[in-house]
């Protein structure tokens, strides 16, 4: 049930109509105050403000879909890209997502036409209550991490860098339940670039995972735990990631915080949490990239509130 490369090329061809590829930056390293030069896919600039449309339109459009709708679980990104999805082909769409999720990402769900239901504190709440509803109405259920479909989409993130960046020899993705660094692990596996999990030090589910050597509950906190606070990872990306994701290194909170900072500040980007923490790795100093290293980094999310950013 991995994704093949095949699987994600034929993911990026039907997804092509409905969603936006991302353009890649090169960028010095003075710019951003690193002794590195980076490239950045600028993934937050995908449509919904993050890179979820991709799996959400992959796996809408590789199943028949129900007079019910859909019916998903989502910290706010996923939840804005199903609603986003299900308006685009015509479906109805419930979205669960906990009692914290920020109003930035709640509006948007709402604004696509998507029936919210707030249900308890953490995502697990959420995605329980999401399972049930879709066992009573016979809706579709899109997982936000841990559905092949929704892997192979996210990967085209991954094919779409190959081809824009084919000098990359390392790949930062910022991991939660790990459906984007799954995806892009996959396409690049096999390929001699090295793709390195980067997580909150409030949400380390892949670091946890890889040590125990299997996905375990693990504690959800911090400044980036609306997108990256999984309780654990997908099984499914986790036989992607310990094969093929290189290293799995945590940030603090300070730390991107900061790196939301320089981004607004070089680039004039609105980065949210979750979407700062892969460079996070490079401005805390927690991943030192190699000699000659070419590095790229997936900047995947925008959605917050551009006060906090300044």
């Amino acid at each position: 049930m991995t994704p093949s490369r095949h699987d994600i090329e034929a993911a990026a061809a039907r997804i092509a109509p409905h969603i936006r590829r991302t353009p890649v930056m090169r960028m010095g390293g003075g710019d951003l105050a690193l002794s590195v030069p980076l490239i950045l896919k600028l993934e937050l600039l995908q449509a919904t403000g993050s890179f979820k449309p991709r799996g959400a339109f992959n796996r809408m459009l590789s199943a028949a879909l129900p007079a019910a709708g859909v019916a998903t679980a989502s910290g706010g990104n996923h939840g804005a890209a199903v609603a986003y999805a299900a308006r685009a082909l015509g479906v109805k769409a419930e979205v669960f997502c906990p009692t914290g999720t920020p109003a930035t990402k709640t509006d948007r769900i709402e604004g696509y036409g998507a029936i919210l239901h707030k249900v308890g504190a953490a995502y697990d709440d959420a995605r329980i209550a999401s399972e049930a509803r879709a066992a009573e109405t016979g809706a579709l259920v899109v997982h936000a991490y841990d559905q092949p479909e929704v892997l192979a989409g996210q990967g085209t993130v991954g094919m779409e860098l190959q081809q824009d960046a084919p000098e990359a020899t390392h790949v930062l993705v910022a991991t939660g339940g790990g459906g984007l660094i799954g995806g892009i692990a996959a396409w690049y596996a096999g390929s001699g670039t090295r793709v390195i999990s980067v997580e909150p030090e409030g949400c380390p589910t892949l670091a946890t995972a890889l040590r125990e050597g299997r996905p375990v509950p693990c504690p959800v906190g911090g400044l980036a735990a609306d997108s990256l606070g999984a309780r654990q990872v997908g099984g499914l990306m986790f036989e992607v990631a310990r094969h093929n994701v290189a290293e799995a290194v945590l940030v603090s909170d300070e730390a991107i915080r900061e790196t939301q900072r320089r981004l607004w500040q070089a680039l004039r980007l609105v980065a949210e949490p979750g979407g700062a923490a892969a460079m996070a790795a490079l401005v805390s100093g927690a991943w030192v990239p190699p000699a000659g290293a070419k590095v790229a980094v997936v900047v995947c999310g925008s959605n917050t509130d551009p006060a906090k950013v300044v």
